[in-house]
């Protein structure tokens, strides 16, 4: 048997492989809303307090790949200086049923998510939108800004997190890792970031109902991506801004089950489940924004990391290749895959 490649957290990084993942989930998006794709609910296992086992499966069959991502998450791990999140992805090739490779669970989950964000973010502002704002400072907050800044020119941030020292050393971070020159800037509250920014994306760990951001503070035909939330009725944006923005989701049976600000919206009236634009009608086409708010709302499906785990694998670097991660960033939506590659 050949033994799967291991695709480590250290080949899933820079500018080159992060379009590459975008890409392929367009392509996915748009099989997903046409039905073309299988991703089961995935198995979830508690035990202990507040600790988790995950298995997510999911059949991407117009690429001929599966995968299953076995998740943990413990959340005493980061006092003991340890990640939040450990896993693995095995993906499988469906035509031989062989195990092609296992890659870092936790680093995908990261990489596919802000890519996910970048993928709406593409389709949803300007071509120059260049202005972010970031409310949160962990993990997904990197993964966004790495995802962001790969579809958009960003030159300046935003920064708000629950801890001064938090935001601090996440300013410090994008200092140091931007693919070019930008200012960053920590800000005292969440309101303060994130006005008139162009581009918000919220990345807490909140467990309750009352909004990190509220619906005022967004500056009309803003982009919002909403990614965190500890639970299914957790919220990080005022369900409010729902009644007027353009709602845009992965899948629409899943947000319903798994997204606390469109179940309040829901509940209070202010939408109705036929306002949910999924992904992959974006993608296609089917929706516009057209200079409208907008807002992502993501909860996560096992598909994408499918998506990314074919993407990254085909991006795998070689001993002809080499690592080189050229900046090629584009500049108009023309760029995104039509979903027939």
């Amino acid at each position: 048997m050949t033994a799967p490649v291991m695709v480590q957290a250290a080949d899933m990084a820079g500018t080159r492989r992060m379009l590459r993942v975008v890409d392929v989930l367009g392509e996915m998006f748009v099989d997903l809303a046409a039905g073309r794709t299988r991703s089961p609910a995935r198995t979830v296992v508690e035990h202990g307090d507040r600790r988790v086992l995950l298995v997510s499966p999911a059949v991407w069959e117009q690429r001929a790949v599966g995968s299953v991502k076995v998740t943990t998450l413990t959340p005493d791990n980061p006092v003991r200086g340890l990640p939040l999140i450990h896993g693995i992805v095995a993906l499988t090739d469906l035509e031989t049923g062989q195990i092609t490779a296992l890659l870092d669970g936790a680093e995908l989950t990261a990489v596919r998510t802000g890519a996910v964000a970048a993928l709406a973010t593409r389709w949803c502002t300007p071509d120059d939108a260049d202005d972010l704002a970031v409310i949160g400072a962990g993990v997904q907050a990197r993964a966004l800004f790495r995802a962001v800044t790969a579809v958009r020119p960003i030159r300046t941030v935003r920064v708000h997190s629950r801890t001064r020292a938090g935001a601090e050393k996440f300013a410090d971070w994008i200092r140091d890792t931007a693919p070019h020159p930008v200012r960053v800037t920590v800000r005292d509250t969440a309101r303060d970031a994130v006005t008139d920014a162009a581009i918000i994306c919220t990345a807490t760990s909140t467990g309750d109902g009352t909004p990190v951001v509220e619906a005022d503070w967004v500056a009309s035909g803003a982009h919002v991506n909403v990614i965190g939330g500890t639970h299914p009725d957790a919220v990080e944006l005022a369900p409010a801004l729902l009644a007027d923005a353009v709602t845009i989701v992965e899948d629409r049976s899943a947000a319903l089950d798994g997204a606390g600000e469109i179940r309040a919206a829901l509940a209070d009236g202010l939408i109705k489940a036929e306002h949910l634009h999924e992904l992959g009608s974006l993608v296609s086409g089917e929706v516009a924004v057209t200079g409208r708010t907008s807002v992502l709302r993501t909860v996560g499906l096992a598909i994408e990391d499918t998506a990314a785990a074919v993407a990254l694998f085909e991006e795998r670097p070689t001993a002809e290749q080499g690592t080189g991660d050229p900046p090629a960033v584009p500049s108009t939506k023309e760029g995104v895959s039509d979903g027939h590659a």
